[in-house]
């Protein structure tokens, strides 16, 4: 073999290497496995082993759990860039004292102080909600969504109720 045919070889054998290194890539990027990602997210942050999972029969999956004083829910409705995650979590029943005051306070909070989810009301509940597509949605941003739910939820649940709760 001359070496020509051998440097040949080197460069198509390389070559061959990093299409296969390039392909594996896109299978991780493209090949999450959501629910083992968001599993591991909840194990991290549950408390009292409380952590719940059900297979609803119109789908996908739906989690549970204590974090602080609220509970969490996760749903994750497909495994394909046409699914979402949901997560949400209650932090005032309704009605509530001078709820005028109430959605003033939620608009203002909204724009300053809960980064990708958000104040909503849901079944006569005011909860603190964050939902995105699954397509480009990286582990970390799962990890990111479900803890600034969490977070933002317990830190303000007990100070709304004191606020607004029914008497």
């Amino acid at each position: 073999m001359t070496s020509y045919q051998s440097n040949q070889q080197t460069v198509a054998t390389e070559s061959i290497a990093t299409d296969e290194l390039i392909n594996e890539l896109i299978e991780e990027k493209t090949g999450i496995n959501y629910v083992d990602v968001i599993e591991n997210v909840i194990h991290s942050l549950e408390q009292d082993n409380s952590a719940m999972v059900n297979q609803p029969s119109e789908g996908g999956y739906l989690w549970k759990f204590n974090y602080g004083s609220v509970e969490v829910f996760v749903r994750l409705t497909g495994k394909t860039n046409e699914g979402t995650l949901t997560v949400w979590s209650v932090v005032l029943k309704l009605p509530a004292k001078d709820e005028p005051k109430l959605m003033r306070k939620l608009l203002e909070m909204n724009c300053s102080s809960t980064f990708e989810s958000r104040f909503g009301i849901i079944e006569n509940q005011v909860v603190v909600i964050a939902i995105s597509s699954l397509a480009e949605l990286s582990p970390a941003v799962v990890s990111r969504l479900i803890t600034v739910v969490a977070t933002i939820a317990d830190n303000n649940d007990e100070a709304l109720q004191s606020e607004f709760g029914v008497a």
